[in-house]
């Protein structure tokens, strides 16, 4: 019969615990990189041009539609339906919705099969994605 020595145990252990904690550090320098960019000043690529808002929000202009980003109030987020802490994403006024995943990247239903970085970086990416085409509500087809 086959037994587990108490060193393969402890070193399996050491190893379990050695690779979540370099997950948690990847999600918390991911986390913070994008708290870092939606809190940036009014540095943007070309084609942009960005108001100055309270502390957190961005308010832009890219390729000629709004984007505006709010950070995490909280509550409740699209109405109960998803935890809260995730950012308010608007492209000319509707809300665009975004998901974080485990690894810290964004996704959205506009760019589902693409991760971004941050939300700005992902509301750009919508605004490319859609092509001048209107941002439709989640249930609203």
């Amino acid at each position: 019969m086959n037994k587990i020595t108490r060193r393969q145990a402890l070193g399996t252990t050491a190893g379990a615990l050695t690779v979540l904690g370099l997950a948690g550090a990847t999600a918390y320098a991911a986390d913070t990189d994008s708290r870092a960019a939606i809190s940036a000043g009014n540095a943007g690529p070309a084609g942009t041009a960005r108001t100055a808002g309270t502390a957190g929000t961005i308010d832009e202009v890219y390729q000629g539609r709004r984007i505006q980003i709010t950070p995490a109030t909280g509550g409740a987020h699209h109405g109960g339906h998803h935890s809260a802490g995730l950012p308010a994403v608007r492209i000319d006024g509707r809300e665009l919705h975004v998901m974080q995943n485990a690894d810290g990247t964004w996704i959205s239903v506009v760019n589902h099969y693409e991760t971004f970085s941050d939300p700005l970086s992902l509301a750009r990416a919508a605004v490319r994605e859609l092509q001048g085409a209107a941002l439709v509500p989640m249930g609203g087809m």
